[in-house]
């Protein structure tokens, strides 16, 4: 039995729920994905708040939920009798009451000077000292609210500790704020950590591992960088924000060096010609398959027009810039496969002195080219 966090959920109703999660001790693990993935209801079955038709739930070594699947007596604890800490997008802050209060309620089993004494150390722990412990929520900024909750949550010395869009409601100086105090927390707790995103950019800051969530399914687990480069399917590619996918078709290996085939990129609608190009083969594609295939951000440069025509470099014209502060969103046209959309973030040198029209040349690590199946 894992001493991390299992969820195993197989339902149709009241709403489809497919897939297995995992998280180590001391491991954050992002759920991201449209809204009605799934994602929210993962982590009700984990706090207990909904019960699947099927599943398991085990952290720490515990079975809290056991329903169906091998035929043992079916068990299920209900939330008060499973160590799990929640943080809400919206607080659930009493509003009656004030910070210390609000995280004291987490410490009812406690007699009230120790409740007092552990509030105002979790308080402190987060960032929340002086008179603002004695403050009511509506005298707190949305930044100082999201920390009560957080500070209420490890009060109970959770098993599990699960994030729902905690930083959505607040601004971006204060997220910020909350993203070193999630990662300070990620080094000082050995429990697992599951956080319900919709930002890629903060699952990316902050996760250890992503899991990508769709209609209730889950389609793929792993790093972000992981994910990032080599998306299970076209529908992950979309779901984690790549923008440079294409289709094409594989020929198969290039029968000279094992590991190397040969893609065929291009659009028959268009009547121009496919481009052949040599890449990465994995050994999981027939010869004569349809595929789309990916190419991540920084396995792209850019080079002078005249390099154009070199292995593994393509003419291209920029269509638009775009400077968004330290980065820069360029987006090109390549005079190649019927001239086919690239969209690049750019920072450092290369972004200077770009502007819309100009021709140059864009240069592909053919190495890192990722292909998958492509299906209706």
């Amino acid at each position: 039995m894992s001493e991390g966090l299992v969820i195993e959920v197989e339902q149709q109703r009241p709403m489809p729920l497919h897939g297995r999660i995992e998280a180590a001790p001391g491991e954050l693990l992002a759920l991201v994905g449209p809204s009605g993935a799934g994602k929210t209801s993962m982590l009700r079955v984990a706090a207990g708040l909904m019960k699947p038709q099927q599943g398991l739930v085990q952290v720490g070594g515990q079975t809290w939920c056991r329903i169906g699947g091998d035929g043992a007596p079916p068990l299920w604890q209900p939330p008060q009798q499973r160590h799990v800490g929640l943080v809400f997008q919206h607080y659930a802050l009493m509003p009656h009451l004030s910070a210390a209060g609000n995280v004291a309620l987490s410490l009812l089993h406690r007699p009230r000077a120790e409740r007092e004494r552990e509030a105002a150390r979790w308080l402190a722990h987060v960032g929340l000292t002086g008179e603002l412990v004695h403050r009511r929520p509506a005298q707190l900024s949305g930044g100082q609210q999201q920390r009560v909750a957080v500070a209420r949550a490890l009060a109970r010395a959770p098993m599990l500790l699960l994030l729902d869009e905690p930083f959505s409601a607040v601004d971006m100086m204060a997220r910020q704020g909350l993203y070193r105090l999630i990662a300070d927390l990620r080094r000082e707790l050995a429990v697992p950590m599951v956080l319900v995103t919709h930002d890629l950019n903060e699952a990316r800051l902050l996760a250890d591992r992503l899991v990508v969530m769709d209609a209730g399914q889950v389609l793929q687990s792993g790093t972000p960088e992981f994910v990032h480069r080599a998306p299970r399917t076209a529908r992950v590619a979309d779901l984690v924000g790549i923008a440079n996918r294409w289709t094409g078709w594989w020929e198969g290996g290039d029968g000279h060096e094992p590991g190397w085939g040969w893609l065929r990129w291009g659009d028959a609608a268009t009547g121009e010609p496919a481009l052949r190009l040599r890449v990465r083969d994995k050994g999981r594609m027939s010869p004569g398959r349809a595929v789309t295939f990916v190419i991540p951000g920084d396995a792209i440069t850019l080079a002078d027009a005249h390099a154009a025509g070199r292995p593994g470099h393509f003419a291209a014209r920029v269509d638009g810039v775009r400077h968004q502060g330290e980065i820069t969103m360029a987006t090109l046209t390549l005079a190649v496969a019927g001239g086919q959309p690239l969209v690049l973030t750019l920072s450092g040198p290369e972004r200077r002195g770009l502007q819309a029209g100009q021709a140059l040349a864009v240069a592909f690590d053919l190495a890192q080219v990722h292909l998958m199946p492509l299906r209706a």
